[in-house]
């Protein structure tokens, strides 16, 4: 088969459409052809030479897939040969196949194509666990979602939507705001002309955001404290502002404030596998109802990874980038 492979790490160019050994599926897993996957942070992370994958996961990127299982492991049951899904994945989705713990497969949902699905699972389960598993976004709340019109953003503003909360989103461009009130934001803040933190306030009457997602880390690691709630919940997903920054305890004692920091990729397959579970339960009626679904900019060939890592690095979209396998 061929995947896009990093002999060394560097620019965009540093990634290489190769011919390389096809996977096997070992216990509990399945062998997916893979459809379409999608550019993710953390794929431009790796490819830098900054966040490799965990032990024992494919050393190409690709954090999700669309695809057709082709072979079952040993030990697999509730799935066969034929059926298509997309599947949460700890690297290995730029390539022609990928073997997946059968905990991490999705049924492609209703009303999705099989290539349009490959823009579902790092995404619903990143923002799932995060803004609700951990910080327990509940109806009538306020959301602000930093990064409104990336993969992440754009399906947290319909997940909390749908479930009734407020949503409040930072953008860098009227455009881009624009297309996150289509998707249901209700309070839209250009990060470049406007202080979110003043934003957020004067549009809850001073109260301040239930939860925030952010993407930042450092950079706005003070500014989302003052902009919580009393009780308010910070979900940090992402570094992209730096890794170090100063926290205010007194800030956050006097909110009775929590903050939370996770990952998916290399979470223990057990809890990647529940965390599916709750996204299959709780989200995928979501879709096949049509109230939910995934943003896609643009599709291009897997071949050219190198120029969809240059859109995304360069902010050039809004919701997912899908990179379709020969």
């Amino acid at each position: 088969m061929h995947a896009i492979t990093i002999p060394e790490p560097g620019g965009p160019e540093a990634l290489v459409w190769d011919e390389v050994p096809d996977p096997v599926p070992g216990e509990g897993e399945v062998l997916v052809e893979v459809a379409a996957s999608a550019v993710n942070r953390a794929d431009i992370l790796q490819r830098q030479g900054f966040y490799n994958p965990p032990p024992g996961a494919s050393p190409y990127p690709g954090l999700e897939c669309s695809g057709t299982i082709v072979a079952l492991g040993p030990g697999v049951s509730g799935w066969a040969v034929g059926d298509q899904v997309c599947a949460l994945l700890a690297g290995g989705g730029y390539a022609e196949k990928v073997a997946v713990p059968a905990g991490q497969l999705l049924p492609v949902p209703e009303g999705v194509g099989l290539t349009r699905a490959a823009a579902l699972p790092e995404v619903v389960c990143t923002v799932w666990s995060n803004v609700f598993m951990v910080a327990h976004l509940r109806p009538d709340e306020t959301l602000l979602v930093h990064g409104g019109s990336s993969g992440i953003g754009t399906m947290a503003i319909q997940l909390a939507k749908a479930l009734g909360a407020r949503v409040a989103v930072t953008a860098g461009t009227k455009e881009k705001l624009d297309q996150c009130a289509g998707l249901g934001a209700d309070v839209l803040i250009n990060y470049r002309e406007q202080d979110f933190v003043a934003e957020i306030k004067q549009a809850t009457g001073g109260a301040g955001a239930d939860v925030i997602l952010d993407n930042m880390g450092a950079k706005y690691l003070d500014r989302n404290v003052q902009a919580l709630a009393v009780n308010g919940r910070l979900a940090i997903i992402g570094m992209q502002g730096g890794a170090k920054g100063e926290l205010n305890i007194g800030a956050l004692l006097n909110k009775r404030a929590a903050i939370s920091a996770t990952s998916l990729r290399a979470r223990p397959l057990g809890e990647k596998a529940a965390i599916v579970a709750a996204v299959r339960e709780h989200v995928w009626p979501l879709l096949a109802t049509g109230q939910i679904r995934p943003v896609v900019d643009r599709e291009l060939p897997m071949a050219e990874a190198a120029e969809a890592h240059r859109l995304v690095e360069a902010s050039g979209h809004v919701g997912k980038v899908l990179l379709v396998a020969p």
